[in-house]
Parts: structure tokens; sequence; C-alpha cells
């Protein structure tokens, strides 16, 4: 099966004098068909360049970007956005006030009879699940429902692939969360490829099939989110991704490491030799409660979060761990308690 999408090796610059850093600098990655993608960084990192690349707004000045086999984008060569068969949502949603719901839907859609289009309308109104609302004004809804006219907008060409720049950001916390969940559903049921932009980690996570990480230009991991968070491939990743904290330790041997809390096992085995210094990220969930343990941290910090309290725990040397303990366990600041490593995935960087 070929690729959907193709991003191979993309550089782009906003400086024509190269005085500075380019933008996107030697990033690459593949869609399938129907997959869901989401690029995720920081602000700043050269997410939305990218997607403004593939949709065809900002020029290559090395690689290529491939749609359907068919070339869009490299130095010498460059499709018009029009013709790109994309669609696009935008975080500001980019609805027409002065038009319905209905007219919104179907704009761009002038080659086909007023008749399809009524179709088309009520076809995407119900998977969208805005029936009853064609005739209504974007100020008449609230901004979940004008971010899911904007989604029927983008759908109605039936574009070969959607691009979406934080088109989510403007609604509270857990809306956006279910909206990620709602609009994933809606793609897949449709089989139309998507790629995301965010800042948003619970909202890549909702959403995606596959999430990039990007840092200063540069793709650092494009991968599954259980291994993006299990199994991170930079520093970068493993501290950018959920929480953790890292704690100092030694090769003791291929899979153990020497720290402050006793030997760490792992199944896996590492490349370095013994006595390399070693950073091992511990995650909240992998440091459980222990009487018998002989390691004591103290209770510095402490956030409630329903059914377990985030704990930060003091160890001996003064390093930092955090803990997630089942909340009916209510350790007050300055407690000491035993703690223990119990961690099916044990990360390290030299």
């Amino acid at each position: 099966m070929s690729h959907l999408l193709q991003v191979q090796n993309i550089l782009c610059r906003y400086d024509p004098n190269r005085e500075v850093p380019p933008v996107v600098d030697n990033l690459s990655f593949v869609l399938e068909p129907g997959e869901i993608g989401c690029l995720l960084g920081s602000s700043g990192c050269g997410k939305t360049t990218v997607l403004r690349s593939i949709a065809g707004f900002h020029p290559l000045e090395a690689g290529l970007i491939i749609l359907n086999n068919q070339t869009l984008s490299s130095p010498s060569q460059h499709l018009a956005p029009e013709k790109r068969n994309i669609g696009m949502v935008f975080q500001d949603y980019a609805l027409f006030p002065h038009l319905t719901v209905c007219q919104n839907i179907t704009f761009g859609l002038h080659k086909i009879s007023a008749r399809a289009r009524a179709v088309v309308c009520e076809e995407l109104l119900e998977l969208v699940r805005l029936q009853g609302f064609g005739g209504r004004y974007p100020h008449e809804l609230s901004g979940g429902q004008q971010q899911r006219v904007a989604l029927a907008r983008a759908l109605a060409p039936s574009p070969n692939l959607l691009l979406m720049d934080e088109p989510l950001s403007s609604l509270d916390t857990e809306l956006r969360r279910d909206l990620a969940l709602e609009v994933r559903e809606i793609l897949k049921k449709r089989g139309i490829a998507a790629i995301m932009v965010t800042h948003d980690q619970e909202e890549a996570f909702a959403f995606a099939d596959k999430i990039g990480v990007l840092h200063k230009g540069k793709l650092e991991q494009w991968d599954l989110p259980f291994n993006l968070y299990h199994e991170p491939q930079t520093r970068y990743v493993a501290g950018f991704i959920g929480q953790g904290v890292f704690l100092p330790g030694f090769i003791r041997d291929a899979n153990t490491i020497e720290t402050e809390l006793g030997l760490l096992q792992s199944p896996k085995q590492y490349p370095w030799i013994p006595s390399t210094a070693v950073e091992v990220l511990l995650r909240p969930d992998d440091i459980t409660e222990s009487r018998e343990s002989p390691y004591r941290a103290t209770v510095c910090r402490k956030v409630f979060a329903g059914t377990s309290t985030l704990y930060t725990l003091t160890l001996p040397t003064g390093s930092q761990i955090e803990a997630a303990l089942p909340s009916h366990h209510n350790f007050e600041i300055g407690h000491q308690i035993g703690i223990k490593v119990e961690a099916d995935h044990l990360i390290a960087f030299a």
C-alpha cells in the first residue's frame, strides 16, 4: 500500500538572508490513507509552518511533499493551494457571518446544482450532529457548534486530506477534549486522513493515531501515542510528554541501573558500559508506597486529583520525584513515607 502523504526532508525559512536558523529543518514523516496525525509542540517550534507548507501557503527551500503520488511542493515545483484538494479548518473557524450554516458548508461547491448542494449539506449536518441548524447564522451557534460547521465545510468537497490548525484552542478544556474525540469519530466514519496542529497533549492523545513531537524546527519523534509516553526516543520527548522527573543513576550492567532508590531492572539492554552516568525517567505512576521499603521520601507538596493525589517527594540527597498515590492514603506535608519503583518501561538517557 502506498502512502497517502509523504513529507520528505523539508526545510522552510522566513529569513531569505539565512541569518537565522530555518523554521523547519530536515523534517520527514508519512501518513497512511485514513490515518489521523498530529503535530505537537510548544509555540514557535515550526508545527504551523509544516501545515502551511502541506497546504501550499509556504514554499520549500529543500525536500518534497507528495500526496497520492503527486508532487505538491519541491524547491522547483509548487502546486497552487486550490489545486491540492486539501481541506483546511482554521483556529478562528473563518465562517462567513452573513451566510447561513448551509450556505457556509456549501460555499465552495460552485460546480454542482443547488439540489446536489442541498443533499451534501443535509448529509454533512447529520454527520456533525447539527440536523435542523442549516438555516441559522454563525452568531446563533455556540463555539463547539461553529467548529463543527467549519469541519463540515472543509469536508464538503471530499478532500484527500484535512488540515486543522489549532482548531479547538478557543474552547474550554473539557469541551476541547470531547470535541477532539467527536471530530476523530467523524473523520474515521468518512475514512478521511487528517493532520492537526496543537500544543495541547491531551487533545493530541484523544485525536491522533500518530503524533509528531516538534522542537526548534526538528521532528524529535513520529510515533504512536503509547510509544511517545513509554518509549521516548530523545531526552526532549521524555521530558515533554506526560509528567515525570529524571533521577540520576549509574549503569551497573546491561539491564541494571543503580540509583538512590536501589537497583532498577529493565527488560531491555542498555548500550552503555558499566559506571556510565545516566538519568532515569520516572513517571508518577512508577512510584508506589511501601511500608517495608528501606527507601524513604518526605512529602513536600500535594495536589488532590480525585481518584489519586499527586505528591512531590524529596529524597535524602535533595532530589525530587513525583508519585500518584491513591487519594484515600492522605499523607501530610512533612510526612515521611516508604517508596519503591515499579516501572514496566524503564527509560534512561546518558
